[in-house]
């Protein structure tokens, strides 16, 4: 299982969550995105229909129908009712449950990194899981640990 944290520097999660979005679905698998906060999830949902003109990613809301049918399903919870075997935890806050998927992102800002550095150091403690940590950089995404 591997958990690699993202924090988010330079660029907004509306510019990171669709690049992982979209190398997810590229790959052939399904992901589920997690946020607590429902303004978030609609405004993610919102941001998902337009982050490019040129871009398409199909995904639904958690409680709109068709769950089973959504590439990329953002949820309250993390239930993979899409059966994704991907999570994007979203909000900053880490979710033990994200361990029952073959892979999380962890994407967190200034204000939740003292909670990001705790759950890095809980995940250091299991056994099976890989962590990486992900900074940008003015040309991207660059592996830090």
């Amino acid at each position: 299982m591997q958990v690699d944290f993202y924090q988010l520097t330079l660029r907004p999660l509306e510019r990171a969550l669709p690049q992982i979005a979209e190398k997810v679905l590229a790959g052939g698998t399904r992901l589920l995105v997690v946020a607590a906060d429902a303004r978030q999830r609609a405004a993610l949902d919102r941001m998902l229909w337009t982050y490019a003109p040129e871009s398409f990613l199909p995904h639904g809301q958690a409680g709109g129908g068709d769950e089973a049918a959504q590439p990329v399903l953002i949820a309250e919870h993390p239930v993979a009712a899409n059966g994704a075997t991907m999570i994007a935890l979203v909000d900053g806050e880490w979710r033990d449950a994200a361990l029952g998927f073959d892979r999380a992102f962890h994407f967190f800002d200034d204000g939740s990194i003292a909670a990001a550095r705790d759950a890095w150091k809980a995940l250091a403690e299991r056994e099976g899981v890989e962590r990486r940590y992900w900074k940008q950089t003015e040309r991207g995404w660059e592996q830090a640990a």
